[in-house]
């Protein structure tokens, strides 16, 4: 059953690498591209924040239904299919307003195959370790994210045309459905992987996973996105332009490696392995925005450790929390309400950016600095993975 379930996890972990491929490539080049076709900065703003937006609040909508109708594989086939046919789709944009919507579709997509995802994924990390399982399952989805920004840039230097780019997208996008479809076939039944399962029935999610979200929210508020530290980087004269894609190649990279690492230490330590990795996470602002060159680029690696941690240890946590029934709504909640807090992070860390440096890098490293008394606490409730 061990073996089975790990094969489990490299195939999803090979598809998501395809799914990254396609998706991350595009969104390294969405910005200029929606500018290309006469959209202004408010508007490139708002598609991307709206995008996000959904992106995240309608897991909700995806985890609960999945926990209710038990159809994990359809929805996530849908969710899938959604978001690799809007990518390639934006080639034949020609104008700014299908484009926006294509965008948003894709960030859709995403949200509705999540969470389904997510739970048959913690079934096969029940055998095979639940932080091996979501590290070894990022390290591959973030090579693929790596790949993807590298192979458009290649593409736009050869060709100046950003709808060659996303055509050749659709090449990985249907080798990620090709790779769905198989894995369908051969796990009908994901949830079978997970053995002795008690019979829960429980009204609500439980207590820990509200404190648990209230820690991960305020390190998700804190966390500042990619797009201002590389808006920061050109404003500032921080590094050339040209450096800016290699910046966040590294950061994908260290993402990759940290996912695999820390994954296996969650297995050995629980929860308790968030408290340092939240403070070296919060290291990421003040030297990114506050650093040059060499001292930004540490802080480019920093934030990437953190999005690994973000992308695998957080979700594994979840796992440990919930009974099985409870996890499609579970994954759903908190990730909706982790990216709701991101978002307003977000906005506010915008915002602090016209003001001052200082009060931004200063509200980055309280905010994620307030999670770890939370974590402290939910070491206490939450035995360590088996």
């Amino acid at each position: 059953m061990r073996n089975r379930a790990l094969r489990f996890v490299l195939l999803i972990g090979i598809m998501s690498f395809f799914a990254d491929f396609v998706y991350e490539g595009a969104r390294s080049v969405n910005g200029p591209y929606l500018a290309v076709l006469g959209a202004s900065a408010t508007l490139v703003g708002f598609i991307a924040g709206l995008g996000e937006l959904l992106g995240y609040g309608l897991r909700i909508v995806s985890g609960k239904l999945s926990e209710r109708t038990h159809e994990f594989w359809p929805i996530t086939i849908f969710g899938y299919l959604v978001q690799m046919s809007a990518v390639p789709l934006l080639a034949v944009a020609r104008s700014w307003q299908m484009a926006g919507l294509l965008i948003v579709l894709e960030r859709v997509g995403r949200a509705i195959r999540n969470p389904p995802r997510d739970v048959m994924l913690s079934h096969a990390g029940k055998e095979v370790g639940l932080g091996w399982t979501f590290g070894l399952h990022e390290a591959l989805d973030q090579f693929g994210a790596l790949c993807g920004p590298l192979v458009l840039a290649w593409i736009l230097a050869r060709h100046g045309d950003y709808k060659v780019g996303f055509a050749v997208l659709a090449i990985p996008a249907v080798i990620t459905i090709a790779i769905l479809i198989g894995a369908r076939i051969s796990y009908p039944r994901p949830e079978e992987m997970e053995v002795h399962v008690p019979d829960v029935h429980s009204a609500g999610l439980p207590r820990v996973f509200w404190i648990y979200l209230s820690g991960a929210a305020l390190v998700a508020a804190g966390f500042a996105d990619f797009s201002l530290m590389a808006y920061h980087f050109q404003r500032a004269h921080v590094v050339p332009q040209d450096w800016v894609p290699i910046f966040y190649a590294v950061a994908m990279a260290v993402s990759g490696l940290g996912s695999l690492a820390f994954g296996k230490m969650f297995d050995r330590l629980g929860v308790w392995i968030l408290i340092p990795l939240t403070l070296i996470g919060a290291a990421s602002a003040p030297l990114a925005f506050l650093g040059h060159e060499w001292v930004a680029l540490a802080g480019c690696a920093v934030w990437g450790l953190g999005m690994g941690v973000h992308e695998s240890i957080i979700p594994a946590a979840v796992a440990t929390m919930v009974p099985q029934q409870r996890r499609p709504s579970a994954y759903g909640t908190f990730t909706a309400g982790y990216g709701v807090f991101w978002f307003v992070g977000s906005v506010i860390i915008g915002k602090l950016y016209e003001v001052s440096l200082p009060a931004l890098v200063g509200f980055s490293v309280l905010a994620q600095l307030a999670a770890i008394p939370i974590f402290i606490v939910i070491t206490r409730r939450v035995p360590k993975p088996a």
